[in-house]
């Protein structure tokens, strides 16, 4: 298991836009700026964030991107599974599921399945907000 940049510039996206959510829409700019992160690539996360009800755009003049919930309702975890898709710790097909032909054969796959859910509840549990008030 490993994040990708996607999934840790999507988190700092996240953390700049709470951070300035009194400043009304913020441009993709100024976080490019601020974040020293490419506006190419923080288009592309700004979009799937979108698309995930995250965070929503606003057009004209003033437009930007706004947080869609407080920071405090917003979990790591849903950050992750937007940008990364699956933070499972092994390439398992039945991780989730138990739908593995193998699942019952494989003597490591409970402690795979118990390693998943450890970092599933783990990253639900944990805010924007946490991030923000370090108190992680």
């Amino acid at each position: 298991m490993m994040v990708s940049t996607k999934g840790r510039y999507a988190l700092r996206l996240m953390i700049d836009l709470a951070q300035h959510a009194d400043e009304g829409a913020i441009s993709l700019k100024a976080v490019s700026e601020r974040q020293s992160v490419s506006m190419k690539y923080l288009e592309a996360i700004a979009a799937m964030l979108n698309r995930g009800e995250l965070i929503r755009s606003v057009r004209g003049k003033e437009g930007g991107y706004l947080l869609a919930r407080p920071a405090d309702e917003i979990s790591v975890a849903e950050v992750m599974s937007i940008t990364e898709g699956s933070l499972a710790p092994v390439a398992c097909n039945g991780l989730k599921d138990a739908s593995c032909d193998r699942a019952g054969l494989c003597l490591t796959f409970p402690m795979w399945q118990k390693l998943d859910a450890l970092i599933e509840n783990y990253l639900s549990g944990v805010s924007i907000a946490d991030l923000i008030e370090r108190k992680v």
